[in-house]
C-alpha cells in the first residue's frame, strides 16, 4: 500500500479510500465486513460513509455495519482512518422536522453524536460537511467544530461538494479564529468530470487541503461499460448521469476512443481512470466503491500502474480539460 499526508495534516491515509456507500443497499453486513477486513489486510487505511448512507428509511445502516465490524476487535478501529460525513435530513421521510438538517450547531452536535452511537466509536477522524449550508455562517459551523475537536469527537474536518470560493471563505474565517480549519474537500473529479480542475483544487492546493474524488470512474462509464455492453457482462444499468452520457452520441464516442485507447495498450478501463486520477496534483486518493473482492482487487493494481506520457497526452485528447481559471473563463 502507499500512504500519503492527508493535506496539510500528520495524518497519513492509504492512496485509495475505501467507499461504503453500497454496505446495506447492495452488500449484506457479512460481505461488506469481509470487504473491510480484506481491505484492511492490503493495508488500506482510509474508510469513508456518511450519515445518510443506507437511503430511505435505512438511513443511517452503512454507519451501523462499520460500527458492528469495529465491534469484533482485533484493533480494527486503531488501524482505520475514518471520515464520515453530515448535512441531509435523518428523519424518517415524510417526517422531516426543523434542525434536523444542514450546518446549523444543533444540527452537528445531533450528527456527531448519532454517528458515533451507530459506528461504535468514540471518535471521528475526519469528518466531513456533505455540502455548503448558505443559511449557516461559518462563525457558528467553527464554534461547533472547535467544541467537538476539544471533547475529543472529532480530530478533523472536512468538506465535500464545496466550490473554490467556499474554502477560502472557511478557511480564513478559521485562521483568524486560530482554527485549523479544512483539510480535506471530496469532490466529483474524473476523467469525464474535470470542472473541479478550475478552481476547487487550485483552491485546496492553496489551502492544504487533501482533494478526495467520489465517483473516479464516473459511474461506471470509465469501468469498460461498453465492452461490458457488447459482451452482455453489464452489472447494474446506467442511471442518472451515467445514462444520460450513454445516451448522448458524442459521449459515448469518446467513452469508446478510450476503450479503444487502453486495449490498443492492453489496459484495464477501470485500473486507468483510477490511476489517472492518482496522477493527479492535489489528489490525496479516490474513493473506490467496491460491492465484492473482484471490485477491491481491481482498484488496488491501479495502484501499481503507472501511465506513460503517451497515454496521458491520449487522454487529454479525449477528455480534454477546462484549463486553470482565469484563462478557463476568460482566454
Amino acid at each position: 500500500m502507499k500512504y500519503t499526508q492527508l493535506g496539510r495534516t500528520g495524518l497519513k491515509v492509504s492512496r485509495l479510500v475505501l467507499g461504503t456507500m453500497n454496505f446495506g443497499p447492495q452488500t449484506n453486513e457479512v460481505d461488506s465486513h469481509a470487504i473491510m477486513d480484506a481491505a484492511l489486510d492490503t493495508g488500506l487505511n482510509f474508510f469513508d460513509t456518511a450519515n445518510v448512507y443506507g437511503w430511505g428509511e435505512n438511513k443511517g445502516r452503512t454507519e451501523e455495519i462499520i460500527g458492528t465490524w469495529f465491534a469484533k476487535g482485533g484493533e480494527r478501529r486503531d488501524k482505520v482512518v475514518l471520515a464520515t460525513k453530515m448535512y441531509g435530513n435523518m428523519a424518517a421521510d415524510g417526517e422531516a422536522w426543523p434542525n434536523h438538517d444542514k450546518l446549523s450547531a444543533v444540527n452537528i452536535r445531533r450528527s456527531v453524536d448519532a454517528s458515533l452511537k451507530r459506528l461504535q466509536t468514540d471518535y471521528i477522524d475526519l469528518y466531513q460537511f456533505h455540502h455548503v449550508d448558505r443559511n449557516t455562517p461559518f462563525e457558528e459551523i467553527w464554534q461547533a467544530i472547535d467544541v467537538l475537536v476539544q471533547q475529543g469527537k472529532i480530530l478533523y474536518a472536512g468538506s465535500s461538494n464545496f466550490a473554490g470560493y467556499k474554502i477560502a471563505q472557511a478557511n480564513e474565517l478559521a485562521a483568524r479564529r486560530g482554527s485549523l480549519g479544512l483539510v480535506s474537500e471530496q469532490c466529483i473529479y474524473n476523467l469525464m468530470e474535470r470542472r473541479a480542475e478550475m478552481e476547487v483544487i487550485p483552491a485546496a492546493q492553496e489551502y492544504g487541503l487533501g482533494v478526495i474524488p467520489w465517483s473516479p470512474l464516473h459511474g461506471g462509464l470509465l469501468g469498460g461499460v461498453l465492452r461490458k455492453e457488447r459482451e452482455g457482462t453489464a452489472g447494474r444499468p446506467a442511471s442518472g448521469r451515467s445514462a444520460d452520457a450513454l445516451r448522448n452520441s458524442a459521449q459515448r464516442e469518446k467513452i469508446q476512443a478510450y476503450e479503444d485507447l487502453l486495449d490498443k495498450h492492453g489496459l484495464e478501463p477501470g485500473e486507468v481512470g483510477l490511476a489517472w486520477l492518482l496522477a493527479q496534483p492535489g489528489v490525496t486518493g479516490p474513493i473506490v466503491g467496491p460491492r465484492n473482492q473482484e471490485q477491491l482487487d481491481s482498484a488496488l493494481r491501479a495502484l501499481e500502474l503507472e501511465l506513460s506520457a503517451e497515454v496521458l497526452a491520449s487522454l487529454d485528447e479525449i477528455f480534454p480539460g477546462p484549463g486553470p481559471s482565469p484563462e478557463a473563463f476568460a482566454w
